[in-house]
Parts: C-alpha cells; structure tokens; sequence
C-alpha cells in the first residue's frame, strides 16, 4: 500500500468530519462506554450511525494524529483489504479507529477478532446494519466487544433537533408520576399537538431535516436498499427470496396492523411458513416492521406474532395507501416503549409492558372500561395535551429517551 492508497481515504474522512455538526448528539452517545477497545453499534439504516461516530472523533479527539474513520462500502476496497489498512494506520501511529457499514466487508466478524487480538493497544468502533446476528456469527466476538443498538428519534429528540425545546429523558416511573406536572410545564409555552402530528409523519429519521418535502420519498427509496443491499450482504438470500421480501413488505404495509395467518401468507408470496417466517423477523431487525407476539420475542425460535405493524410511524405514510389513525397511535406506542421494555401482546388491554403495566390506547374519549379493576393498568391518550392520574398524554411516552 502506498502514500497515495491512503491519501483518498484520509481526504474522505476529513472532508466528512469537517461537514459533520455537534450541537446535537442522539441518546445513545453518552450511555456508551468509549473506553471498551472493541464497541460495536447497530440500527437501521438512516438513523444517524456515521454521524454519531464523527461526532465522537470530533468532540473526544484535538487533532486526527491517532484516529481514523472508514466506510467499508468504499470501492477501495475491491482492491484492498481491512487488515492491509489497519497495518498501514498502525505504524503511522493510529490507535483509534472508527469503522462504518461493516457488514459490507466479507467474514467481517473473524477479520475484527484478528484485529483485536492482534492490536492489543488498538480501540476499534463499528457500525453494522440492524439485522445482524452478532451473537450467531461464526467468530464469537460476545467476550471482547460490547453491543449497543440505535432507535431513530424519539419525539423528545426530534423537539430539541428541530431547536424548539430541550428536555431531559424521563424513566417509565418518572412519567407515571410527575406526568401531569411534566406535561403542565412544556405546554404552557409550546403547542405540542402540532409537533406532535408533524413527529409522527417526517420526524423519525434525522435525514428528515436535509430532505425537506423529499422526506418520505427518500424514505421508501431506503426501505427499498434495506433489502435489496443490506439484507444480502447479512443473510445467505438469494435473488428470489429479496424480491419476495419486497412483496411481503408491501403486503403488509397495505393491510397494517395485520393479523396473520402465517400458512396464507406464505402461500400468497409462493413461499414455505418456515421462510415467511424468517423474511418477517429480518424485517422486525432491519426496523421496517414491528412484529408483536405474545411472549418476548426470540430471534432464535421464530413463533407466529400477534400482529404486525410497519417499524415506525414514518413509513405508514412513506409505504401505505392509508393511515388509519388508530394503528398510528398503537404503532407509535410500540416503536417509542420498545426501547429498553419488553412489550407483548396481553389477554385484556393493548399492551403489556415489562409483564407488568397494563396499557390501552385511544383517542380523547377513551375510558377505562375495558381494563378496569385490572392493577396498573393505564390509559395512553391521543388529542389531549395534559393528563391526570393513570390517564397519560401518549406524545408523553416519546420523551422516555
């Protein structure tokens, strides 16, 4: 490898973390131990990966002397290899290094097995596509590095990215009980419904900001490379079974929430059960669906779910005829409480969380009667701005992270 070899990677790199912004930095940057040497950070394409990973070369490194960032879906690397990279860096004095797309590069996981063990003083930051199945990889990465999972937006997040107000996280307890007053200080100031309803048509994904009225195209453009791109460079699928993952997407976008009938369903796509199974929870992982079951979901035993929802609000109006607005309350409940709760399907009441809180969730009229007398049971309440005892405002469960 020469001087020259290298020089167009550094260019990028540069170029990239001159352009990037800090103003703001997503959830999950301060809960990540930065001090593991080997950090990995899934989630689904277009929720701010790179970016987060340029914000932390930006903020935590004075000069780039000793870190350096990559995208392993550069061309470069159709006549180059990782480790040929790694060893120029390493006597040029890098110690940190930052890599993007990683599931891009073939047997990715036994190449950063060789790294970390070859490099005992190197720190290696990746980012990979939300669908893979690190634990299951061939090389068992699980005793050297530490996984961390990104969701898009919360509407907190989107509050405070759009510069309209800034709030810290609240904790499901927290939002059991201070509600009310939480609720009573950010509306006395804000119109929340407003923001509220344009969170849950364009405000999921940060690209949101830079794609402007092309938002929900750009949207289902991604959706599309999810599986035409990602989804092969993950799973061992061929031609055949990409197209038939478009079509199940498109199945069920069109018929959300949908209660499935898997044997129906896999004979409509000419498939068998076990690969329509198997196409659904690729789908749950890539984040364009939400599959709710009635037990906690278990990637490596694929039971029939409940129902099945679009990943997020976003894509019903990016990928669907129609918007129904009840399924748009439940999606955007499931979506936001999926992120450090359990939520599974009850046998009263819409949801349960954490096997413990009994949820219903409606419009301004929605009563208890349907899960009355049943111990912490609560309602998430569409169209109002304020709440008041177990009756909870369902904008507020956007502020949980």
């Amino acid at each position: 490898m020469t001087q020259d070899d290298y020089q167009q990677l550094e260019l990028l790199f540069l170029t990239k973390i001159k352009k990037v912004n800090t103003k703001f930095v997503r959830y999950l940057y301060n809960a990540i131990n930065w001090n593991v040497r080997l950090i990995g950070i899934k989630g689904a394409r277009g929720v701010g990966k790179t970016t987060m990973m340029l914000q932390r070369i930006k903020l935590a490194y004075k000069t780039t002397d000793a870190v350096f960032y990559v995208s392993l879906d550069n061309l470069w690397f159709q006549s180059h290899t990782l480790p040929e990279l790694v060893d120029w860096l390493y006597l040029h004095g890098i110690r940190h290094l930052f890599i993007d797309e990683v599931h891009k590069y073939p047997n990715w996981a036994i190449v950063l097995k060789n790294l970390y063990d070859t490099y005992d003083d190197l720190n290696i930051v990746y980012t990979g596509s939300s669908m893979l199945e690190i634990d299951n990889s061939r090389t068992d990465l699980s005793r050297r590095q530490t996984l961390y999972t990104m969701q898009g937006l919360s509407f907190r997040e989107y509050l405070i990215i759009n510069k309209v107000t800034a709030m810290p996280p609240m904790t499901i307890s927290q939002l059991f009980g201070e509600h009310q007053s939480v609720a009573m200080d950010i509306c006395k100031n804000l119109p929340v419904a407003k923001y509220f309803t344009d969170y849950l048509r364009n405000g999921y994904y940060p690209f949101h900001i830079e794609s402007g009225d092309d938002y929900l195209a750009r949207l289902d453009e991604t959706s599309k490379l999810v599986i035409e791109t990602d989804m092969p460079a993950v799973e061992n699928v061929s031609y055949a079974t990409v197209q038939k993952t478009k079509q199940l997407l498109m199945v069920v976008s069109e018929n959300v929430p949908l209660v499935p009938n898997i044997s129906k369903l896999s004979a409509q796509l000419g498939t068998t059960r076990d690969l329509c199974l198997k196409m659904l929870y690729t789908l749950d992982r890539a984040g364009l669906l939400l599959l709710f079951t009635r037990e906690v979901k278990n990637y490596k035993h694929l039971v029939a779910p409940e129902k099945i929802f679009l990943g997020n609000t976003n894509l019903m109006y990016a990928l669907g005829n129609r918007v129904n607005e009840g399924t748009l309350r439940e999606t955007f409940f499931l979506n936001q409480m999926s992120l450090g709760h359990e939520v599974c399907a009850p046998v009263r009441g819409d949801f349960m969380v954490d096997g413990k809180y009994l949820f219903e969730i409606g419009g301004k009229n929605k009563t208890f009667e349907q899960i009355k007398d049943v111990p912490d049971s609560y309602l998430a309440v569409d169209g109002i701005d304020i709440g008041s005892r177990n009756r909870i405002p369902l904008w507020m469960f956007g502020l949980l992270y």
